[in-house]
């Protein structure tokens, strides 16, 4: 299922109906492609979608932080069990970064705790520094964020006025573009892999200016394989569901995954899947993949398989239930 493209007043989307079993709720699993606004938390967005739709096996994949907007891929039904492979693709981000000033936070939101002066900074001086983030870099991440030491997220000790020090990730840019520079606003692009902090960035970038800087606004504009021109605004969803007709906004629960290769299984094989069973699949599918993805012959997701290389098969990573059946009239 591809998901209907919206306009406003909802008229591009055609209404569907689905008989239900008594007493049994159809399971909904697919990806929602929302456009987040600034202001509101990713998991406020999830929290909203659960009041709109009745759904409750909701999840989000790739945290924005509230001052930033673009694409947050929500999960639906099975397709949480695919939310860690979505970012696999690469992100791609548009910030701006204000430079002359540091703050607590990295971004627009915290309390300034350096300023300074910003008359020497030149667009060959920026383009040159951008250059030197580009391949993996070690980061360390913001103390206000959610990564977590014993237990306990950074932001909560943060606030509480101890000292943290996180430790450098390792983290992959791929590339980082000067758009514009407006003194003392610059605008970059980012392609860059999962983990990366966009705040710790624009930190880092002030640092080698030596002028600092922080995230003004920031807006996420590719996460894997979705992209900020398909998103769905918040108002168009919940115009989808008044209309019920939400589900067909939907993308399938495989879309991260179609860089693998695929396999189909016969009836034996799959039930053999469903019990646990290690397997070899076809020689096209080598050791060479990490993942592959296995369908039954209707055409439905069976399972994730994962090589185990010590001992030269396929084995069954995660599985999934079998889809309800649908009487569309």
């Amino acid at each position: 299922m591809s998901p209907s493209r919206k306009v406003p007043g909802c008229s591009s989307l055609s209404m569907s109906w689905h008989l239900r079993r008594p007493g049994k709720t159809l399971a909904i699993d697919g990806i929602l492609n929302i456009n987040k606004p600034e202001g509101v938390t990713s998991f406020g967005v999830v929290a909203r979608l659960k009041r709109l739709t009745g759904e409750k096996r909701v999840g989000h994949a790739g945290t924005l932080d509230p001052i930033a907007t673009g694409v947050l891929p929500v999960c639906f039904g099975q397709a949480t069990r695919v939310a860690e492979f979505i970012a696999d693709g690469g992100k791609t981000y548009r910030a701006e970064i204000k430079l002359g000033a540091v703050t607590d936070t990295f971004d627009r939101e915290g309390r300034i705790v350096y300023t300074g002066d910003i008359d020497g900074v030149s667009v060959d001086r920026i383009e040159q520094a951008l250059a030197s983030f580009r391949g993996t870099i070690e980061q360390v991440p913001p103390a206000y964020s959610a990564l977590k030491k014993d237990g306990k997220p950074y932001y909560q000790f943060a606030r509480q006025g101890s000292k943290v020090d996180p430790r450098p990730r390792r983290v992959t840019i791929t590339d980082i573009r000067l758009m514009s520079y407006q003194p003392p606003l610059l605008t970059v692009e980012v392609e860059c892999g999962k983990g990366t902090y966009i705040r710790s960035l624009a930190h880092d970038l002030g640092q080698r200016l030596g002028c600092g800087a922080f995230l003004n606004n920031l807006t996420r504009l590719r996460c894997g394989p979705f992209s900020i021109e398909e998103a769905v605004t918040l108002p168009e969803f919940e115009c989808a569901c008044r209309e019920d007709v939400w589900t067909e906004l939907l993308h399938p629960m495989d879309t991260p995954l179609l860089g693998w290769k695929a396999v189909i299984l016969s009836g034996e094989t799959e039930l053999a899947v469903r019990h646990g069973s290690p397997l070899v699949v076809s020689a096209d599918v080598g050791p060479g993949e990490r993942y592959c993805r296995a369908y039954n012959a209707d055409g439905h997701l069976i399972a994730i398989l994962r090589f185990v290389p010590d001992k030269g098969y396929w084995h069954p990573f995660k599985v999934f239930a079998p889809p309800d059946p649908v009487l569309d009239f």
